[in-house]
């Protein structure tokens, strides 16, 4: 079993605290300028940035170090044009015949449909899985640990890792969503966990007037 040398956490920076106020302050600020958004343009974006948000995603905390993520990055036109057809097929059905009416309904003020034009108009797609457990170089398998909890807050600091080099992104759930790892070509140990649309927003997008809970609404302290 391979064992870890502990070094001096000499990358910690602590801040003065009026500093670390300002500090997270701003970045709430910063962060709630993120939306969601459902047209995109097709402008292109340097993958460098892509890459470099990705890198960012990789120092997320996980379990055991397994790092039980996998972000496939799609830039090509005709696997967009697949994964489109493929997500169209499984919304058409959500929306027309497995879904119960409250969600039907609480989806109505978003207005969003089955068609998802996104999927072709935005210069990248990021297909991203969660890796139920690892192989080693004899294919033999080894487990990994807390993956969903992993997986999770990697996207999240992705999405927050996109937002801040100036890009908009839209998470896409289609369920099911097995066909991801036939169209891009990922191993049976790899579970879909959601495709994450990135790109420019489009001219003149518009997005829903919402409101986000306040703080006695989302946190105690105890």
């Amino acid at each position: 079993m391979k064992k870890y040398q502990f070094l001096p956490h000499s990358d910690y920076i602590e801040y003065p605290v009026e500093e670390m106020k300002d500090r997270a302050k701003s970045f709430y600020a910063d962060l709630k300028r993120r939306r969601t958004v459902r047209d995109f343009s097709t402008r292109s974006v340097p993958r460098e940035v892509i890459e470099n948000c990705i890198l960012a995603a990789g120092t997320a905390p996980n379990g055991a170090n397994k790092q039980p993520w996998h972000f496939a990055v799609v830039e090509s036109a005709d696997i967009k044009k697949k994964l489109r057809a493929a997500a169209e097929d499984e919304e058409h059905d959500f929306y027309h015949r497995r879904a119960p009416q409250d969600w039907l309904d609480d989806l109505e003020q978003f207005a969003t449909n089955e068609h998802k034009p996104f999927l072709e108009e935005a210069p990248y797609l990021i297909g991203i899985f969660s890796e139920s457990y690892a192989l080693d170089d004899s294919g033999n398998k080894e487990k990994n640990y807390y993956v969903k909890e992993s997986v999770g807050i990697a996207t999240g600091m992705l999405i927050t890792a996109l937002h801040n080099a100036g890009l908009a992104t839209l998470t896409h759930t289609p369920s099911p969503m097995g066909f991801l790892n036939e169209v891009m070509s990922r191993p049976e140990n790899e579970k879909p966990f959601l495709l994450l649309v990135v790109g420019y927003p489009a001219e003149g997008v518009e997005v829903p007037d919402i409101k986000k809970k306040s703080i006695n609404e989302i946190s105690s302290f105890i």
